[in-house]
């Protein structure tokens, strides 16, 4: 069934999802290198929130991976007659 107009495309929001999921596990991955976790975090508490990132970025690729890819444009569309 045809996804209706205007409505959002499941595969667009998971790789949306996804963008946001790496950009987050980039942001925990410049506090780990640059040592500033250790002003707003315990490292039991980074340890556990640095597994979550990643693991919801797995998740995301899984997801993204099982997506349909992406439609063609609306200009290759024929005319049915």
């Amino acid at each position: 069934m045809p996804a209706l107009p205007g409505a959002p495309r499941l595969d667009e929001i998971s790789r949306k999802w996804l963008a946001l999921a790496e950009r987050r596990l980039a942001y925990f991955a410049e506090l780990y290198r640059s040592g500033r976790w250790q002003r707003y975090y315990t490292r039991e508490r980074f340890t556990v929130l640095m597994r979550d990132v990643i693991g919801a970025v797995k998740t995301w690729k899984r997801l993204a991976a099982q997506a349909p890819p992406p439609a063609a444009g609306k200009n290759d569309l024929r005319p049915a007659a």
